[in-house]
């Protein structure tokens, strides 16, 4: 059995090895829905992940291959409580992603880059979530290294297209997710280096309207403006998103019509929700799928583009409680908070099997220019996982 602090004094001993396999991984650029890219890194991962894992299948997807590894571990673990009063005795599910926000070329305006600090790197993706999947990949060889294995199976779940609201990858999670004993999501910190143990949950609607087109000047009574009735349904929208506790609306595009002197028969509005329980979450998706016409001719219909649901804040968190007394014998501290954005953990979290998120290296500046991340967090994160996969 590998103690915690020698996992971690081991880490710290592979800094140069890390950042050479962390920039191998932000130069191969992968924005979502492009198959080609995701292929190539997909088998770069899997190089790097062969050494320790027992198996590697890359699912395929409408945006190319998926990838999952699996790790057999020591052996049928003891049953240990579940929050539904049974026990769970499956494997432990890491999640992750992939795919980055940032288009291909990128990487040649904005190289991967290690500060005069020695510590902080950029560089596209060196925060969400690049630096997760070293993370992982020095995990395992931790625990190789040291004599050690996972005490339950595991598996690694890294999905291609997260940033787009997962809507392949979504059902690899919930396969995946079924039968778990607990959910360790390697999406980035909160500030601080917070884990997190809500998410707020997000949609994407799309509202469309058909009315009916006539001349605006000589027969504009004869006219259904599609125009008019959307502007009505997102007023009225909004107020039903003001009203909630925690809801949030944003109308993200509008499109529609023809010319100004045509009454406009069509009309839509893709429309952003977020919602931090499943009752506002319930509340909200009513209103915006149901919509009731302002105007007798006027026809609405909705597709829901994508969905995550809410996963409220537990502040009694066990398996959060576990990592931080496990971080606690490494001499690091591990806040715990909600996240506004919603990721693929929020699936297994309003399930209710034990999840917790926010273990990749700390950092900022996810999605933007600054985007940068720690060295150092990324050894401590790596070693943390090693420990507690060693033993729980």
């Amino acid at each position: 059995m590998a103690e915690p602090t020698e996992l971690l004094a081991l880490a710290r001993m592979f800094g140069d090895t890390v950042l050479e396999r962390w920039e191998r991984l932000v130069s191969l650029e992968t924005p979502s829905a492009d198959a080609g890219r995701a292929a190539v890194f997909g088998k770069e991962l899997a190089a790097g992940l062969a050494a320790t894992a027992d198996r590697i299948e890359h699912p395929s997807g409408p945006g190319g291959d998926h990838l999952v590894a699996y790790w057999n571990g020591r052996g049928t673990p003891s049953p240990s409580p579940s929050p539904d009063g049974g026990s769970r005795t499956g494997h432990t599910l890491l999640v992750a992603h992939s795919d980055t926000v940032f288009e291909a070329g990128t990487i040649a305006r904005r190289p991967f880059t290690l500060d005069e600090d020695g510590d902080t790197v950029t560089g596209p993706g060196v925060f969400d979530m690049k630096g997760s999947l070293v993370a992982v990949e020095l995990a395992m060889d931790l625990l190789s290294r040291t004599g050690a294995a996972p005490r339950r199976p595991v598996r690694l779940v890294v999905v291609n297209d997260e940033e787009i609201g997962s809507p392949d990858g979504a059902r690899l999670v919930a396969r995946h997710a079924e039968g778990a004993h607990a959910v360790l999501g390697l999406e980035p910190p909160l500030p601080g280096g917070a884990l997190k143990i809500g998410r707020r949950g997000v949609a994407r609607i799309r509202l469309s309207v058909r009315g009916v087109s006539a001349h605006a000047g000589l027969d504009a009574a004869l006219g259904v403006s599609a125009i008019d009735e959307l502007v009505d349904q997102l007023a009225s929208l909004r107020a039903t998103a003001a009203s909630l506790p925690d809801a949030a609306l944003n109308v993200g595009t509008i499109t529609g019509g023809t010319r100004a002197n045509v009454v406009a028969d069509h009309a839509q509005a893709e429309i952003g929700l977020r919602y931090a329980t499943p009752e506002t979450e319930q509340a909200l998706l009513k209103a915006v799928l149901e919509p009731t016409p302002v105007r007798e001719r006027a026809a609405l219909s909705t597709r829901t583009l994508s969905h995550r649901p809410a996963w409220a804040m537990d502040p009694a968190n066990p398996l959060a409680a576990e990592l931080v007394a496990l971080a606690g014998t490494l001499g690091l501290e591990l806040p715990l908070g909600s996240s506004g954005g919603a990721g693929d953990t929020n699936l297994t979290g309003a399930l209710g099997i034990p999840t917790v998120d926010g273990l990749g290296p700390a950092g900022a500046g996810a999605h933007g220019e600054d985007e940068h991340a720690s060295l150092s967090s990324l050894l401590e994160r790596a070693a943390l996982l090693a420990a507690f996969l060693e033993s729980h």
